[in-house]
């Protein structure tokens, strides 16, 4: 491959706010395809104002998720303008995608019925809250209320404090690139038949994936997962310990680990224990030998034990604010934030995280900053 731009030559109509649709559409314009972002005139997305801080115009978390496309306004109250949008869409567009509330396009005649009805070989994604079936389908959602309902924040903390949620939208995030998953099935499909056709996803359904494994182990056992802190359920040692200095991951996840880990802290002789000879028995004993192994860590600096479990194998990082992860050798080396002009060029330029991918050691650069709002009303159907 050798193009960073596979899906140059689509057009993909964006009805989005929020995080979930603009970030799939975001994707889907890094890797090539012109994304049209429509936006109500008078309020827009309503991440334009989730700030402070605030650069180029708008939140740093619209820019985050919008950048690599175009950008219109149109009144859906506005019957001229509605029949704008579904001229564009059955002019130039192979994929729509929205995150308005269930069924809330078709009274506009933006239905995927009605618009593949014209437009057969159109894709049509719906990225929803609780899913397009069900008792649940026409109440809206966010992602925090998903990551109570779906399960996620019931693990999340500690055993017997308040609950935490994940501190970023990972559901959201995922709802967006379960959307992106199915849009490229979709269009393998169309390659072979010539037909579009309707991608469902939500953000219920996206919790729920996240929680393939707890699931899993729930229906074959029925014992309610808790809240592990920094480690899992079913690995230990598999955990953050406080060392003399600060927190590090520690991460010795089967037995020839653990047993390498013993004799990193001098104490060979855990490794035979009846308690913890095994991740079954660790499992078991959790508490002791967690116990035993915090003491050991919190005598040394992170500096020291790090040199030891790398020199052992171990796998092991320290806890990273967001400062040092930007700043790390590791961040810049794969080259993953970007910097791109503002569209506005007063405005300076913004430096994103760029997409978690490469073609031919060639990571998709940006091209293209978020639009102001209506940006590009001139350039599409003659609006002003």
């Amino acid at each position: 491959m050798s193009s960073t731009t596979p899906l140059s030559g689509l057009t993909v109509v964006e009805i989005g706010h929020s995080i979930e649709a603009p970030y799939a559409g975001m994707i889907l314009g890094e890797l090539g395809a012109e994304v049209v972002k429509v936006e109500n005139p008078r309020t827009g997305d309503a991440a334009r104002g989730w700030g402070p801080p605030f650069a180029a115009g708008a939140a740093t978390c619209f820019h985050a998720v919008n950048r690599a496309k175009r950008g219109i306004t149109i009144d859906l109250a506005d019957p001229g303008e509605v029949a704008t949008l579904k001229r564009l869409v059955l002019d130039r567009a192979d994929i729509v995608l929205h995150n308005l509330k269930f069924g809330a396009l078709d009274r506009y005649g933006l239905s995927a019925a009605a618009l593949l009805a014209e437009k057969p070989s159109l894709i049509y994604c719906n990225l929803g809250a609780f899913g397009a079936v069900g008792p649940l389908k026409d109440r809206p959602g966010y992602d925090p209320l998903m990551q109570a309902y779906g399960g996620l924040m019931s693990l999340m903390g500690e055993d017997g404090r308040a609950p935490v949620r994940v501190g970023v939208s990972i559901v959201d995030l995922a709802t967006g690139m379960w959307a992106v998953i199915g849009i490229l099935a979709a269009l393998a499909e169309r390659g072979r038949t010539g037909r579009g056709g309707v991608v469902d996803t939500s953000l219920y359904e996206s919790a729920l994936a996240w929680m393939t494994i707890p699931i899993a182990a729930y229906l074959v056992d029925r014992k309610i997962p808790r809240p592990q802190g920094s480690g899992v359920e079913m690995i230990v040692p598999y955990q953050a310990f406080a060392a003399a200095d600060g927190y590090l991951m520690v991460a010795a996840g089967n037995d020839n680990l653990f047993h390498r880990l013993c004799g990193v802290a001098s104490r060979p002789e855990l490794a035979e224990d009846p308690r913890f000879r095994t991740n079954k028995d660790r499992v078991v004993n959790r508490a002791a030998l967690i116990g035993i192994l915090e003491d050991i860590f919190a005598a040394e600096p992170i500096a020291a034990w790090r040199e030891r479990l790398d020199r052992a194998g171990i796998p092991n990082g320290p806890l990273q604010t967001v400062d040092q992860v930007v700043g790390d050798q590791q961040t810049a080396a794969l080259g993953m934030i970007q910097s791109i002009a503002a569209r506005d060029a007063g405005n300076g330029r913004l430096s994103l995280v760029g997409l978690p991918l490469s073609f031919d050691g060639v990571r998709p650069p940006f091209t293209m900053a978020a639009p102001a709002l209506g940006e590009d009303n001139p350039d599409f159907a003659g609006k002003t």
